[in-house]
C-alpha cells in the first residue's frame, strides 16, 4: 500500500523508514556509486531530508519499504537550485504550484508495479494539493522508467552522456496520464484516493476492497 508522510512523523513508522534509508543507501551508492553519505546503521541521507519533506512510501505486506519518493516547494530550499541551478540556467525555479521531487527509489526487491504505484502517488499530491508540477533531477536509467510508466517529463536541461548524463524534468499530470498509471500500477483511482485521506486522516466514506 501507498503511505503518505511528513518527516517529522517518520518516528512512528521505524520499520518502514529504516529500511527506506537503508534502501536508498543499496540503490545510491552501491548500486549507482554515487557519492553519497551513509552512516552507521547502513542509511542514506542528505540535507534536504532535515527539512521535513513529505515522503511516498509504498509498504510491503512485510512492513517494509519497497520504494519511495521525497517531495519538498520549491519555495524553500531544493536541491534542483542549490545543486543543479546550472540546468535551468541560473535562474532559480520558485513558486507554490511547484515541488521538487527527488530520491526515487525502489528495493531489489520491488514489484515491477511499485515504480507507477509511486508515479500515481504523485498525481495524487497534485490533484489534492493544487499542484501544477513537479520538478526534479534524474539519470538516464529513470529516463527510460517515466517512459515505460508513461510519465515522461519536459526536459530542462542536460549534461553529461551515457550512464553519467542526469537531467532536469517539470512534470505536470493529466487526469488521463493518471489513468493511464493508475492501470499500469493495478491500483484503481478510488483507492488510491483512499490510502491518501487515510494518511492524512480525512474522513473517507466509500467501501473499497482492498485488493492492492
Amino acid at each position: 500500500m501507498l503511505r503518505y508522510i511528513y518527516g517529522h512523523d517518520l518516528h512512528k513508522y521505524q520499520k518502514l523508514a529504516h529500511s527506506m534509508f537503508q534502501d536508498r543507501a543499496d540503490q545510491f551508492r552501491t548500486r549507482l556509486e554515487w557519492d553519497v553519505d551513509v552512516d552507521e546503521q547502513g542509511e542514506e541521507r542528505d540535507g534536504y531530508d532535515e527539512l521535513n519533506p513529505l515522503y511516498v512510501i509504498w509498504e510491503n505486506a512485510n512492513g517494509r519499504h519497497g520504494g519511495s519518493m521525497r517531495f519538498l516547494p520549491t519555495t524553500g530550499r531544493v536541491m534542483a537550485n542549490e545543486v543543479f541551478g546550472h540546468l535551468t540556467g541560473g535562474s532559480p525555479i520558485s513558486s507554490p504550484l511547484i515541488w521538487e521531487c527527488t530520491r526515487f527509489c525502489l528495493s531489489r526487491d520491488a514489484e515491477p508495479r511499485v515504480a507507477a504505484a509511486l508515479m500515481l502517488a504523485g498525481g495524487e499530491i497534485m490533484s489534492r494539493f493544487g499542484i501544477k508540477h513537479f520538478l526534479g533531477v534524474f539519470d538516464l536509467r529513470m529516463e527510460r522508467i517515466y517512459r515505460v510508466i508513461g510519465a515522461s517529463p519536459e526536459i530542462l536541461g542536460s549534461e553529461g552522456t551515457g550512464r553519467n548524463k542526469v537531467s532536469l524534468g517539470l512534470w505536470s499530470f493529466s487526469q488521463d496520464a493518471k489513468l493511464r498509471v493508475a492501470r499500469r500500477a493495478g491500483i484503481s483511482c478510488e483507492l488510491s484516493r483512499l490510502w491518501f485521506d487515510r494518511s492524512f486522516g480525512m474522513a473517507h466514506t466509500d467501501q473499497i476492497r482492498m485488493t492492492a
